[in-house]
């Protein structure tokens, strides 16, 4: 079993030269502590601050693949190749809330700006995709989410949007994974946002649980009749819903409910319809967030 990101935070790590090292850390603990995407930051730093980032990332991506590209023949060499991998994915999360906080809830001078900073985080994510589709055909991990060691997705940062006071964090599943664990339902998510109220108490009793979409895939049959025949066929259609829970009831009184359920169940309640084409992750996260402003039936325009 991989050991957790943060027990290997300051172990060397066979075949990681001394620059990567540093890289990573500096990609970890920025000179500003956080990267910063409030209204603060001044737009004309936009571009500078963007380079940087694309240095500092594309750097570290290089390394990471060089060190992928290496085949690892122990078991104590495979696993701290997947704690690589695990790290990585963990130090992208502050550059992937930049990115989308920044493109998403600032005024930008013009939306080429804003085309930008998306193009470089679905870049992002399609190349940590790639990489643990790639450990995983190599059998150095699981996506399988029935396996608690499983890395069947990774978080691509969120955003906050002052106006609807939501916080919206954004997951991409490394490939279309069964809706439910251990039930086929025919429904395949790709992605998960969990909503939460920035309202809600901070006590940590009262605090009110996130609200959990998905953009989801299904085949629906397409039947055709044409004279005497029938063309029958099968079409994937995308949607984005919302989970909607059926066991243990959100109301029911009995703990042993809860108990004995070591899994809950729902069902996927669809909101929008996407039609046939598969979203990108960073144009299904825009889906998502009008659809949460028409809910909120918000007047302010919308920047997304």
């Amino acid at each position: 079993m991989s050991k957790n990101i943060t027990d290997v935070k300051d172990e060397p790590r066979p075949g990681m030269s001394g620059q990567v090292a540093e890289g990573i850390c500096e990609i970890v603990a920025p000179s500003s502590g956080h990267l910063s995407s409030s209204s603060s930051v001044p737009v004309r730093k936009l571009n500078w601050n963007l380079r940087s980032m694309k240095k500092k990332v594309q750097y570290t991506f290089s390394e990471a693949m060089e060190i992928h590209s290496v085949k690892r023949k122990t078991k104590k060499e495979k696993e701290l190749s997947v704690v690589i991998l695990r790290s990585f994915i963990h130090i992208c999360q502050p550059y992937f809330s930049f990115l989308e906080s920044t493109a998403r809830t600032k005024m930008l001078s013009t939306d080429i700006r804003r085309v930008q900073l998306l193009e470089f985080s679905q870049q992002m994510c399609d190349t940590l995709e790639r990489m643990a589709l790639s450990y995983a055909g190599r059998k150095l991990l699981t996506l399988d989410e029935t396996d608690p060691d499983n890395m069947s997705h990774f978080c691509i940062g969120h955003v906050e949007l002052e106006q609807l006071r939501l916080k919206v964090t954004a997951f991409r599943y490394c490939k279309p994974t069964t809706y439910l664990a251990r039930v086929d339902t025919g429904v395949f998510k790709r992605m998960r946002w969990n909503v939460e109220r920035l309202d809600g108490a901070n006590d940590g009793v009262n605090k009110p649980e996130p609200t959990y979409y998905y953009l989801c895939c299904e085949d629906i049959p397409n039947t055709q009749a044409d004279g005497d025949e029938t063309d029958s066929t099968v079409m994937q259609m995308w949607s984005i819903g919302k989970w909607v829970q059926v066991k243990p009831d959100l109301n029911t009184d009995d703990i042993l409910d809860w108990v004995l359920c070591d899994i809950p169940e729902g069902v996927f309640e669809k909101l929008l319809f996407l039609g046939k084409q598969e979203p990108t992750s960073c144009s299904a996260t825009g889906h998502l967030l009008e659809l949460l402003t028409s809910q909120e039936d918000c007047s302010s325009p919308s920047f997304y």
